[in-house]
């Protein structure tokens, strides 16, 4: 990947409702949303929801697909692959330093967690 490419689409990352929109549609999964939903999901008014998509498709790190008179929104994991891929080359200058990341399940309020014994 070229740095430019890196830059733009972290630059895209960088405002706080494009993170959010790029986080709620990596956590919805391959089926994506619709704009209506994100849009009522993050409070973000349509036209300016709009612009956000429009500059998350130009870099590459969602795609928007088209059902019935709906557009559905999905991350472009390939993409995200790529950049955290970039963003980790070498790393360490190339020893296995990197710790693995692993979702932490939290209790839920109320509820004891399990003793791994």
């Amino acid at each position: 990947m070229e740095i430019t490419t890196a830059s733009e689409r972290l630059a895209a990352l960088g405002h706080e409702a494009r993170l959010a929109i790029f986080r709620l549609l990596v956590q919805a999964g391959g089926e994506g949303v619709n704009a209506g939903l994100i849009g009522e999901k993050l409070k973000i008014p349509a036209p300016t929801l709009s612009f956000h998509l429009a500059h998350l498709s130009r870099v590459g790190l969602i795609k928007g697909r088209q059902e019935s008179r709906f557009i559905y929104y999905g991350a472009d994991y390939g993409t995200m692959d790529e950049l955290l891929a970039y963003l980790t080359e070498n790393c360490c200058q190339g020893s296995q330093c990197l710790p693995s990341t692993v979702a932490v399940a939290v209790p839920k309020k109320g509820s004891r967690a399990r003793s791994s014994r």
